[in-house]
């Protein structure tokens, strides 16, 4: 799946090009495979739009990015054999060649292939080194999570959980607000579509929020800053109601309190974390292992034609937890 013209506002069908060539033999020190499973991730949103980012734009006429699990058919390379599975950025493609650079050998006896583009992938490393290194978490502390029901967020407030923290999540619909108490085990959801946000906090935080991991920002991160406690951390993870804007994104109008509150709002970006990928991986790993991490995905399964309207998913807050697309 190629790009085949710069979105404005939400993404639309014509935006996207599909080809089919022929599948190249790999070189040496290469390999090929085909792909089993799609990650779909609302940062993709912000790498079709031709400005300065942490990573450079998807340029028009290129594979989309995206990070995927592939079933390795053919290889001239040292560390990779057939029958291995491997996840790395190979982007929206049902067949891969690939040199191997930053591409890893998964063991999918262990854990499903859309596992390690989940819990133990990308958002599971997010959710980790943003609560703990970025939001330098401290037991028995209040945390609220927007986005509650993503990816990311069934993970850090599970995180928060196994942590000893009490734990709020902001999410859209009753169904996904009754999944973070029933299953997940937060202790309060807000439905932001039915309730009133900044009351909503009032009740379930009384004392304050210690640190805000925000998924969503716009008018949530807004009302979260009007309920820092003393020396709270806000984490900025994404701001996915502002994406499809066709305007510029709207800032926060409640930031002086930071000032207040002495807090402190800090960005980040989980390549940055690279090197402690497998540390966090191993620990999450251990939290799945011993029930406090329940893992929740959302499987689509289709063909690489099916990858437009399933990214359209995560604007419309239809999946629950980690999106991927399983080809058939």
């Amino acid at each position: 799946m190629r790009l085949a013209a710069r979105p404005v506002g939400q993404v639309k069908p014509d935006d996207w090009e599909h080809f089919s060539g022929p599948v190249e033999d790999p070189g040496p020190g290469r390999f090929a495979g085909r792909t089993r499973v799609i990650s779909l991730d609302p940062a993709m949103r912000g790498w079709l739009d031709d400005r300065p980012s942490y990573l450079p734009p998807v340029g028009i006429g290129e594979v989309m990015r995206a990070g995927s699990v592939i079933e390795v058919t053919a290889s001239n390379h040292p560390d990779f054999r057939p029958g291995d599975h491997v996840v790395g950025t190979f982007g929206v493609q049902e067949y891969v060649v690939s040199d191997g650079k930053g591409a890893l050998k998964v063991d999918t006896s262990l854990a499903p292939a859309s596992t390690y583009l989940g819990a133990l992938g990308m958002p599971g490393m997010t959710a980790y080194f943003g609560l703990l290194d970025v939001g330098a978490l401290k037991d028995g502390e209040t945390v609220v999570v927007s986005g509650a029901a993503g990816a990311v967020g069934t993970i850090a407030g599970q995180i928060a959980k196994a942590k000893g923290c009490r734990v709020v999540g902001i999410a859209g619909g009753p169904e996904k607000c009754a999944l973070l108490t029933d299953e997940l085990g937060f202790d309060a959801a807000i439905d932001y579509r039915a309730d009133d946000v900044k009351k909503a906090l009032r009740k379930h935080a009384p004392d304050g929020i210690d640190v805000y991991f925000d998924n969503v920002g716009g008018d949530i991160l807004d009302a979260a800053l009007t309920r820092l406690a003393m020396h709270a951390r806000v984490v900025i993870c994404g701001a996915i109601s502002q994406y499809n804007n066709a305007t510029p994104v709207n800032g926060p109008s409640n930031y002086l309190t930071l000032l207040v509150r002495r807090a402190r709002m800090e960005g980040f970006v989980v390549f940055d974390y690279a090197k402690r990928y497998a540390q966090a991986a191993q620990e999450i790993a251990g939290w799945i292992g011993d029930g406090r991490i329940k893992v929740k995905e959302h499987v689509v399964r289709g063909t690489v034609d099916d990858f437009p309207e399933t990214l359209q998913m995560l604007f419309r807050g239809d999946n629950v937890g980690k999106l991927v697309l399983e080809l058939a």
